[in-house]
């Protein structure tokens, strides 16, 4: 039997990102792809892709394509700009998705890859990072340092599931939050925008990194 929101208006907030994850990890698709994504950060992501316009996504971690195929429509709509798709492997991924020509597959671990996506992408190039591969820290610390360099100032690079032991009992401990955590200390020139967990419930608590000048940074 269906549980309803007015039946649980009092449970614990932990008790509903376990509801909302059973929901994301079994039952999610986008278009009929499965899509493991948490749909309030999804509207989040489309939000800073109309406001920054990129002329690249990378996506670092695709599963069964749903998540990628949805940033591809956002291009279309858009009229402008192109997805890097980067993974292990895309086996999984239908040739519906594969044969979207806004969308190019790189597979292979992403820092070894880095030089042929960087090929990809001009000089004058607005980009937007969505880093959801494996979640283990030292993973996440490395694709944080290898592709950060691509950002200029206002872009983002969004790292997902930074909810591990952080809201959800899941993944890798240390993982994402605390890379975040550690390349926030290492490197200046990117803050942790949390105007964009407006709506409280989100993946990916400290996960929206903002390319800043410098000189933008706030006192501590």
């Amino acid at each position: 039997m269906a549980d309803f929101m007015e039946d649980h208006l009092d449970m614990p907030l932990r008790n509903a990102l376990a509801t909302i994850q059973d929901r994301i990890m079994n039952q999610t698709a986008y278009f009929g792809v499965k899509a493991l994504k948490n749909p309030l950060d999804h509207w989040v992501y489309q939000e800073i892709i109309y406001e920054n316009q990129p002329d690249i996504i990378i996506e670092i971690g695709n599963a069964s394509g749903g998540s990628t195929l949805s940033l591809a429509h956002l291009c279309d709509l858009l009229d402008r700009g192109r997805v890097i798709a980067i993974d292990i492997s895309h086996q999984h991924i239908p040739e519906r998705v594969k044969n979207h020509p806004r969308i190019t597959f790189i597979e292979g671990d992403a820092c070894q890859c880095f030089a042929r996506a960087a090929e990809l992408i001009a000089a004058d190039d607005r980009v937007l990072i969505i880093e959801d591969s494996a979640h283990t820290y030292q993973n996440t610390l490395n694709v944080l340092t290898t592709y950060s360099v691509l950002l200029k100032p206002g872009d983002y690079f969004i790292v997902e599931d930074s909810i591990c032991h952080h809201g959800l009992e899941v993944g890798p401990k240390p993982g994402p939050y605390e890379a975040i955590e550690a390349f926030l200390n290492q490197n200046g020139h990117f803050i942790a925008d949390r105007s964009k967990e407006s709506f409280l419930i989100t993946w990916n608590p400290k996960g929206y990194l903002k390319r800043i000048e410098s000189s933008e940074r706030p006192s501590e």
